[in-house]
């Protein structure tokens, strides 16, 4: 009862740390940032590996093991049918970036137009299962910090539409979920997370290969 209850006290602080926080940047005036022309001016943030686990319980007991935290929503959608791991292990870099970085200047902005926008300037959803590794991946995560999956939204059983956030509310390591709907508007200071897709070889290095036969 005991491991319970204060599993629980944390995930409602995490989420009033995360209401507060939402509600002070729509607020506090932060200064310019340069507008990414495309994914190649950006840099990778972090590179994690998914595929390592035969199953979403044995991810979700890795967490467990790892003192890592699952808020009440993101263990819903966890569970559900849809969401699903890879079978092979795949690297995937990562990039983290604020709807002000890509080119938005109001205090807030949809959903749908951050993704439209990531995917304008060539950065690709995350999948699913980025959101528990990069948990379990990323323990030396910053009190106070909140990074926002780019992914594509998963429904509850109710039909609610939610997407991850990888939180350090102040209390403990956490994965929690949030409004994942198209409308939803979300601070232009918030830190989102995508993943760079992997580039093709240059022109030159194409035609170069196909000069020489095998």
């Amino acid at each position: 009862m005991l491991q319970s209850a204060n599993n629980a006290w944390a995930q409602c602080t995490a989420r009033d740390v995360l209401q507060n926080q939402l509600k002070l940047k729509t607020r506090s005036a932060q200064p310019p940032q340069q507008p990414i022309k495309s994914a190649r001016d950006v840099a990778t943030w972090k590179t994690i590996t998914i595929g390592t686990f035969a199953d979403l319980i044995r991810l979700r007991n890795d967490m467990d093991r790892m003192g890592c935290n699952i808020g009440g929503q993101a263990a819903e959608i966890l569970a559900r049918p849809t969401f699903t791991v890879t079978s092979h292990k795949t690297d995937v870099d990562l990039v983290a970036l604020s709807p002000a970085q890509l080119g938005f200047t109001s205090d807030t902005v949809s959903l749908a137009t951050v993704y439209a926008r990531a995917r304008q300037l060539g950065f690709e959803l995350a999948a699913a299962e980025v959101g528990p590794q990069l948990r379990i991946q990323y323990l030396d995560q910053p009190m106070g910090e909140f990074l926002i999956i780019g992914m594509e939204p998963i429904k509850k059983w109710s039909g609610e539409p939610i997407i991850l956030n990888v939180a350090n509310g102040g209390a403990g390591l956490i994965l929690i979920g949030q409004d994942g709907r198209a409308g939803a508007e979300i601070p232009v200071t918030s830190r989102f997370v995508f993943a760079r897709p992997h580039r093709p070889a240059p022109s030159t290095e194409l035609e170069q290969a196909a000069t020489f036969p095998p």
